[in-house]
């Protein structure tokens, strides 16, 4: 069956002044994201990856090139219309968690919400919902970040990313800050919510974290220049390990 592009780049570049000096930080990227994939973009430190990520999402511009984001042009889009676009269409999960200290859980995520949906009243309901789908316990919405552990702030991020019903969750290192406990829980909160069908791209320099993905993108300065597709993650499948694992030997990883 074939899937639907929900993201498409056309020889995208991204170049940087540095003291007179050209930097080119991405260079005639052409590619496709597939909705329902969980995309996973791996490659050595300053090789583009971030870049590629705010790129695909709006939140950095391109120097040359388009990007097709759900059909729409978004490097056409002022600098107004791209934020109401990506209010509507994506969710973002950092490495750094960014909750507001001053405003509870449930106000965290709602924040998000009524940028979109001026209806608090429908919002509530969701936001309970998700919190149960990261397995974070209800009375928890009354809390402040300070007052849970960082594990739990990043599964709030996740609700929060995805309070809008985005197109596309983009999460940059999003278990970079956590331990391997925390981490995992995380992870599986991911994998859950791609396995109902939410697309997901994901910056990670961890094997661990990668292997959730079900397509693997290396890019090495500022160029793709291999691809490796796992399939479905399956739990503890030393064959999906050792299937990624030759493929960043063959990188250079």
């Amino acid at each position: 069956m074939e899937k639907n592009k929900i993201i498409e780049t056309k020889k995208l570049c991204k170049t940087f002044s540095n003291y007179g000096n050209m930097q080119h930080i991405l260079k005639n990227i052409d590619l496709e994201i597939y909705e329902g994939d969980f995309t996973v973009i791996m490659g050595p430190s300053g090789a583009g990856k971030s870049t590629l990520l705010y790129a695909l999402s709006g939140m950095d511009t391109p120097t040359l090139g388009n990007i097709y984001f759900n059909g729409t042009d978004i490097t056409k889009l002022n600098q107004d219309k791209l934020a109401l676009f990506r209010r509507k269409n994506c969710g973002f999960v950092f490495q750094q968690i960014y909750l507001v200290d001053s405003m509870s859980v449930m106000d965290n995520i709602l924040s998000s919400g009524l940028l979109v949906n001026k209806n608090k009243k429908e919002l509530v309901p969701k936001a309970y919902d998700l919190l149960k789908k990261v397995d974070i316990k209800k009375e928890y919405a009354k809390k402040f970040p300070t007052q849970i552990s960082g594990g739990e702030a990043q599964r709030v991020g996740i609700a929060r990313a995805l309070i809008n019903s985005p197109k596309v969750v983009f999460a940059d290192e999003p278990t970079g800050a956590l331990n391997s406990k925390t981490g995992t829980a995380v992870l599986d909160c991911f994998t859950s919510f791609n396995e109902a069908g939410q697309s997901i791209v994901m910056v990670t320099h961890d094997m661990k974290s990668a292997r959730r993905g079900n397509r693997i993108l290396y890019i090495r300065d500022g160029e793709i220049v291999g691809e490796c597709n796992l399939g479905k993650y399956v739990s503890g499948d030393p064959e999906r390990h050792k299937k990624l694992a030759d493929f960043l030997v063959r990188m250079g990883w």
